[in-house]
């Protein structure tokens, strides 16, 4: 598990409050004495959820408005605000795809840039079934796809699959025999 989420430096103020990102500026003291506006954006926190139903991992082929085109997805999104990660994994999975699972573990948490605050926490969701159809916002185009293991890992050199966080797992599961046993065992058994 990685976590590299980053706080603000005291005095830093938001200067712009969007719809997702907030521009937060301060003044920073550099090296020769000087001073200089420095700024960082943040936003929601998300999740992401490597679902696991029988032998099949759920991904999506998902198309956004604001996409070119089609990608390949794990089921996610946004925290509402006051969500904690894991109640917010469960209500995404639930609503994209339908699924429930009862047996949850954290994979990772991932910070994509020292430029911004936010957080991507991955979780596992095994032995998901079935317990209502998605519920889908208007902005959303999901048709599910159910792959075998072997397949989910092709998907780390894929440029179609957009959860880039993930993909350095699935080269190495992959590619490393002893490491393919590992996160196979943490998808379908928990047994680690």
């Amino acid at each position: 598990m990685t976590k590299s989420k980053k706080e603000f430096p005291s005095g830093a103020k938001r200067v712009y409050q969007g719809v997702i990102y907030d521009v937060w500026q301060w003044e920073q003291i550099l090296f020769d004495g000087s001073s200089a506006t420095f700024e960082r954006l943040a936003r929601p926190d998300s999740v992401q959820v490597i679902a696991v139903s029988g032998d099949r991992v759920i991904l999506q082929d998902q198309l956004q408005p604001d996409w070119e085109k089609p990608g390949i997805t794990l089921p996610g999104g946004r925290l509402e605000q006051g969500e904690s990660p894991l109640i917010g994994a469960m209500r995404e999975l639930r609503e994209e795809t339908g699924y429930e699972s009862n047996d949850w573990e954290l994979l990772q948490e991932f910070s994509p840039s020292s430029h911004f605050i936010w957080t991507i926490h991955t979780f596992v969701a095994r032995a998901c079934k079935k317990t209502g159809a998605p519920n889908l916002e208007a902005g959303e185009r999901i048709r599910e796809l159910a792959v075998a293991f072997e397949e989910f890992l092709t998907y780390g050199e894929e440029p179609v699959f957009r959860n880039h966080d993930i993909k350095p797992l699935l080269i190495r599961a992959r590619y490393e025999a002893g490491y393919r046993r590992t996160f196979y065992s943490l998808l379908f058994s928990g047994n680690v």
